[in-house]
């Protein structure tokens, strides 16, 4: 079966139910190529400017096979394709020249809401 951690990117792959993934994958397929590839995602060590910290993100090629086209992605959606950082990044540009490379921001001396 598919672990729960990929089910997120189920909503953004299918247009509706029943249709197949992009390239003609199924989500068995996809679950599997994102579990293959998911350890090859670079990280950026992050940098600030006075209102925010930033980092990018580096996606295998694979990976990138699965992007939405032109969209940001929400929090559900970039850990749905193996992304992995702490709380409160938002992905708030598309690179056009290198769509692997996804760009994110988050306020500087941001603290996670306690857990509940």
């Amino acid at each position: 079966g598919i672990n729960a951690e990929y089910m997120g990117i189920w909503k953004t792959l299918f247009k509706r139910q029943g249709r197949s993934l992009r390239n003609g994958k199924n989500k068995d397929q996809v679950a599997q190529l994102i579990k293959q590839h998911a350890s090859k995602i670079q990280y950026s060590e992050k940098y600030t400017d006075d209102q925010n910290e930033y980092r990018h993100v580096i996606l295998p090629k694979p990976i990138v096979k699965l992007l939405p086209k032109g969209k940001l992605m929400t929090e559900r959606e970039w850990r749905s394709i193996g992304v992995q950082q702490s709380l409160g990044w938002d992905h708030y540009m598309i690179h056009r020249p290198e769509p692997h490379i996804l760009c994110f921001r988050r306020p500087k001396n941001y603290v996670a809401p306690p857990i509940r």
